[in-house]
């Protein structure tokens, strides 16, 4: 018999860990085997069980949630979850708790908590089981720029598109949001256009593009139906809504649409590939980030059979191997690489091929 994943809930809420608990124990493949209402408690219950998962509230008394993540992944570095409310100052914190590294994100909802969290019961369940076999990555300094960025942080420019320049086009998921800051940081001003679809909830992709536009030398952020896409820009998509390329006369815009989940998800990778792959054609390139499950892989084919360059990050530099292995294993990938290679080989090529003006 397969051995259960082993889950601790540490959140003050008594409510919230019942209801936790209760989820956790519907899947036979599971087991919540201790909860704790503080980081004190917790503590105790870690080293006498040690989990394959802990679930961890931001806001707790005693010690807040970042800060015990931060000493766990010093001492003992196990995948965690953060539950984290859909509000500004919530979605600020558990993008810190990622870049702490922390796995995955669980949305506590504002208003009708139970209904709200039931609401996504598979979900938390599949986040948990994704947790349990992804690569707890050594905690770095957030204030540290990876070795392959820029050396010097370049002005941000806009200038006109025509429809003949190279767009990237950038999927991920779990473990993507310092896989894509490490992507984007090296970009310099006069990189082509790149849209990105990050499986996030909603409430924390625009904080998330926030954070990304401080460090970055390309503008990025959330977005917004019917904007122009302009070179030296990063477009991610909102968390409610599938982000699709589109065309108004001769430019090139994002269209946004809250159709159904595609793969589980919307935003959805594929979704975007796809919409690439009948508009960009050889103009685009295609990267394909970590990330649990499938999404994307159909897509990035697709991208490959309308004349596109497809990338898609290893196994040993991923937190999960799910979707750029689906991808590879569907053939539609050129090459794989280290992610701290992909940044300078997308580079390369868009100089080889007339996507750039200056050299690398």
């Amino acid at each position: 018999m397969k051995k259960k994943v082993r889950v601790i809930v540490i959140d003050d809420s008594a409510l919230m860990r019942n209801l936790l608990t209760e989820i956790i124990n519907e899947a036979p493949d599971l087991e919540c085997v201790a909860t704790a209402p503080d980081p004190l408690i917790a503590r105790e219950k870690i080293r006498e069980l040690n989990p394959d998962v802990i679930t961890l509230d931001i806001e707790m008394p005693k010690m807040d949630g970042l800060e015990f993540l931060e000493r766990l992944m010093r001492l003992k570095p196990t995948p965690v979850i953060m539950i984290s409310s859909l509000t500004e100052q919530g979605s600020e914190a558990a993008l810190r708790a990622l870049e702490l590294g922390a796995v995955d994100i669980i949305a506590k909802p504002k208003l009708d908590i139970v209904r709200g969290i039931q609401g996504y019961a598979d979900d938390i369940r599949e986040k948990i089981r994704c947790a349990a076999g992804a690569k707890v990555k050594p905690m770095f300094s957030s204030n540290v720029m990876p070795n392959n960025s820029a050396d010097v942080v370049l002005p941000k420019v806009s200038r006109p598109i025509l429809k003949t320049e190279k767009l990237i086009i950038v999927g991920a998921s779990t473990g993507g949001t310092e896989a894509l800051k490490e992507f984007l940081m090296p970009m310099p001003p006069d990189a082509p256009a790149i849209l990105i679809a990050q499986h996030m909830p909603e409430m924390f992709t625009k904080s998330f593009a926030n954070r990304l536009n401080t460090l970055c030398s390309i503008t990025v952020k959330e977005a917004e139906h019917g904007e122009r896409v302009l070179p030296g820009h990063a477009y991610i998509a909102p968390g409610h809504s599938h982000l699709l390329l589109g065309v108004s006369g001769a430019n090139y815009v994002c269209h946004l649409s809250q159709g159904e989940t595609v793969n589980r998800h919307r935003p959805s990778v594929d979704v975007l590939f796809r919409s690439v792959a009948n508009l960009a054609g050889k103009n685009a390139i295609g990267v394909i980030l970590t990330g649990m499950g499938k999404d994307g892989a159909a897509g990035m084919l697709e991208m490959k059979q309308a004349g596109a360059y497809n990338y898609a990050q290893d196994e040993a530099s991923c937190v999960v191997f799910g979707m750029p292995k689906e991808a590879i294993a569907l053939g539609g990938v050129h090459e794989v690489l280290p992610l701290k290679e992909i940044s300078g080989r997308v580079l390369a090529f868009l100089t080889l091929h007339g996507g750039r003006n200056v050299r690398i």
